[in-house]
């Protein structure tokens, strides 16, 4: 007998569930293959980041605003940089170029950042750094940098009162207006520094006074002898400190007997000179009459006789005769 063949196996038969997963692989398949040669020359969209959002300079220093493109796939992406002052908007860097006074002190760094040389106060604000990619599929992206500039304060104005009574108050004054951040003040007394409260310093312990930092203001509850002397104040900030010029602070006795003495011979004094005017009165020296021209008195009048007095005669005539 020849060698019998086993009968053939019959082909495996796939599951609905089977069928199902290997179409949608075939269509991811399918839909990267599409995709592919789109990912090869774009981008999601163009991106930008900063290493510093919120750039501190001192005036007069250079300044970077740092504008970096993490990605995009355009070569040539157009750069703007704009600066935001409440709804106003200017152009720094505008087509390729420096726009207005900043030609003068401002450059592009690294194809995307923007380098400010002597920054003055008047160059804090935000700025935005704007770039537009055609060639990614979202192709615009902006990014703002807020620049702050701190300033030396200057020479800060000091009042003091010349001369203070013993036992008085007085205060003292010291401001200044162009530092930035704001400015801390201190006072000083013959070079010596001032605590912020007299009570806290066993030097200053017969004297009753307070220094406010904020304010500039330096008050004596009540001044004595010993604070006489030569003050001055300097306003300091993390950029620099100014001091103003000292001035001198006098604090005198109060004679208390010297005033009333004074007060005593100016009664006195009064008292003389009204008694003077009344005797004056009573013995006629200020009684008088007053009389235009000649003083002159009217004669008894006989019977049957009428005066009148005329302006063209200047003196008195018979109105009639006398009557024999």
């Amino acid at each position: 007998m020849g060698n019998a063949q086993a009968p053939a196996r019959p082909a495996p038969r796939l599951s609905c569930s089977s069928i199902m997963a290997l179409r949608r692989r075939l269509l991811l398949l399918r839909l990267l293959l599409v995709l592919l040669p789109l990912l090869r020359h774009k981008t999601l969209a163009v991106e930008l980041t900063s290493v510093n959002t919120h750039p501190v300079v001192q005036e007069f220093q250079r300044a970077e605003l740092s504008c970096i493109i993490s990605s995009t796939t355009t070569l040539n992406p157009r750069i703007e940089w704009k600066k935001i002052v409440g709804k106003d908007t200017t152009y720094v860097y505008y087509d390729n170029k420096m726009q207005g006074d900043w030609g003068t002190r401002a450059q592009l760094q690294g194809r995307t950042s923007l380098v400010i040389h002597n920054v003055t106060r008047a160059d804090k604000g935000i700025y935005r750094c704007e770039v537009v990619a055609p060639e990614d599929i979202n192709i615009g992206a902006e990014i703002n940098i807020n620049l702050t500039v701190h300033v030396k304060p200057v020479a800060p104005k000091c009042r003091v009162p010349p001369s203070v009574p013993v036992g008085k108050s007085a205060t003292l004054h010291c401001q200044e207006k162009e530092g930035f951040p704001e400015p801390t003040y201190s006072w000083y007394r013959n070079a010596d520094s001032l605590p912020a409260d007299s009570r806290s310093n066993p030097k200053f312990q017969n004297s009753s006074f307070t220094v406010n930092s904020r304010t500039g203001t330096l008050v004596f509850t009540e001044v004595h002898k010993g604070d006489t002397g030569r003050y001055y104040c300097i306003a300091t900030n993390n950029v620099g400190s100014a001091k103003c010029e000292e001035q001198q602070m006098e604090v005198y006795d109060l004679n208390i007997a010297g005033i009333v003495g004074g007060i005593l011979v100016v009664v006195a004094v009064l008292s003389l000179i009204t008694v003077g005017i009344c005797c004056a009165y009573r013995k006629g020296f200020f009684v008088h009459n007053k009389q235009n021209g000649n003083s002159y008195k009217t004669p008894t009048k006989p019977d049957g006789v009428n005066y009148i007095h005329t302006d063209e005669e200047g003196d008195f005539r018979h109105k009639s005769s006398f009557v024999i």
